[in-house]
């Protein structure tokens, strides 16, 4: 083979052999990640919650959450826009009776089990809610899409939350409508479900009895637009305003941004695909917590972002939320350790007095101060907001910005202050470049070193009698065999 050849083919085989390292190192990042984004532990015991007796004439909404995980958004947004209105009777639901993670490392007991609803205790939903779950068409979710598609037949409404329309896709109840789903997913989507007409730039989409949202904190509109049309325009009017949703009203249109991936969105990509030495931020959970605050909390910090690593922390083993969810959280009471966190993120609340004792003195002995995002604003803008802010200024900007993109939320109005890049995740990146770029020529280097060494212990040594003579006396020797072997009729002929 030239010479040439043999450089060109090591120079393509060491440049795969780095593209395959540094692949390898951001799949491991891209693991770990996922795997600390849907936290199952059994926690300590937690009385399960006494069934809540239903009142007479309220509107049902069915809540699903999933086997194996949960959008931590998808669940709590939609499930306190319900809340929020007397006119209806919400809940959540599940397989089984067991914790439920949610994206961030929240974990939730379900009040229900699927085989509960339509019985006498508790009737058939008006509305269910169906949000990202993890693994929509595998086989453990096959008696939730099933069950799903029992009460749509049966009249219900479904609400299809983000990635949730790929659960409903998978159970049939899409097929010849319009739908919509998280922006990056729809390319996918429309390959895997070409019977659905999917749409992009839309907030939400309805087709018929079914209505689909874009990502994550769309869930918030299309949830008020069954208000809307379930409880009526002032009931609608009365709960949007106070979530203040940036830019919602009543009659506003449903188009939105097209989004697409952007250069602009690396920041997401690092943080995903490199993880390690992120700090870690324990949320404080109290009782009486709103339930968007909850997820704005997760979703920033971890589930979206993937800046952090956050740990739901409480006084005792869980909390109930406003509206009477109830969370599973780690103890800090007696002599419980810090969890590794590097900063105390207390939710919703607008004052250091109406953080709980027990937390305050956790974050003491962990020389943690309590950080409330909200600032006194609570109340007054959409949970979000205050999360986002606090994330560009302790971690930076332009994951703040990912961040809100990647929940299609809208932040213009934002005004963010903090370090302008994701450096802890860009260095990463930068240290497993390097170490792939180093593994071609140091394979290289290895195999020709080992080829050498081979070939030596390949070659056998000639016998005495074929050895190749050496210096003056070699050459005499080799004369002497000569005249020895065959001289006898040369000197005759002499």
């Amino acid at each position: 083979m030239p010479r040439l050849l043999r450089r060109t083919l090591r120079v393509l085989l060491g440049g795969l052999l780095s593209l395959v390292v540094f692949a390898a190192i951001a799949v491991a990042g891209v693991s770990a990640s996922m795997g600390e984004s849907y936290v199952s532990k059994a926690g300590a015991p937690w009385r399960w919650p006494a069934p809540r007796a239903v009142p007479e004439g309220r509107i049902g909404v069915a809540v699903v959450v999933g086997e194996e995980g949960s959008v931590s958004a998808d669940v709590l947004v939609p499930y306190e826009v319900f809340a929020r209105s007397e006119r209806f009777f919400v809940y959540t639901v599940a397989e089984r009776r067991q914790a439920s993670p949610l994206s961030g490392g929240a974990r939730l007991l379900p009040e229900h089990t699927l085989s509960e609803v339509g019985t006498a205790a508790l009737p058939e939903p008006d509305v269910v809610v169906v949000p990202a779950v993890v693994q929509p068409t595998g086989v453990a979710e096959a008696p939730l899409r099933e069950w799903i598609a029992r009460r749509a037949a049966r009249g219900a409404r479904v609400l299809g939350v983000c990635a949730g329309s790929e659960l409903l896709a998978a159970a049939g109840l899409l097929n010849g409508r319009e739908a919509t789903s998280f922006w990056s997913n729809i390319d996918r989507l429309s390959r895997d479900y070409p019977r659905v007409r999917w749409q992009r730039g839309r907030r939400y989409v309805q087709d018929g009895g079914v209505t689909t949202t874009a990502g994550i904190t769309s869930g918030t509109v299309g949830a008020l637009r069954l208000v809307e049309e379930l409880a009526g325009r002032a009931e609608a009017e009365r709960v949007g305003a106070d979530l203040a949703y940036p830019g919602w009203r009543l009659d506003g249109p449903t188009e939105i941004p097209v989004n697409r991936l952007a250069a602009a969105d690396l920041p997401y990509g690092l943080n995903i695909a490199f993880p390690w030495l992120r700090p870690t931020v324990a949320i404080g959970l109290a009782d009486g917590v709103g339930e968007i605050d909850v997820a704005a909390a997760f979703e920033v910090y971890s589930g979206v972002s993937s800046a952090y690593r956050t740990v739901p922390v409480a006084a005792g083993s869980g909390v109930t939320t406003r509206h009477g969810l109830v969370l599973l959280a780690e103890p800090v009471t007696g002599d419980t350790g810090g969890y590794g966190a590097d900063r105390f993120v207390v939710p919703g609340l607008e004052r250091d007095d109406d953080v709980p004792e027990p937390l305050r003195r956790w974050a003491a002995r962990q020389r943690l101060a309590v950080r409330l995002p909200g600032g006194g604003r609570t109340g007054e803008e959409f949970g979000f907001d205050p999360m986002l802010r606090d994330l560009a200024e302790h971690a930076d900007r332009a994951t703040a910005r990912t961040t809100a993109k990647f929940s299609e939320y809208p932040d213009r109005h934002l005004r963010l202050s903090g370090a302008a890049w994701p450096y802890r995740s860009t260095a990463l990146a930068l240290a497993a470049l390097a170490l792939s770029v180093a593994a071609g020529p140091v394979a290289t280097a290895v195999y020709r070193m080992a080829r050498r060494r081979g070939g030596r212990g390949l070659r056998r040594p000639l016998p005495p009698e074929k050895a190749r003579p050496q210096g003056k006396a070699g050459l005499r020797e080799a004369g002497s065999k000569a005249h020895g072997e065959g001289g006898a009729g040369w000197l005759g002929g002499a």
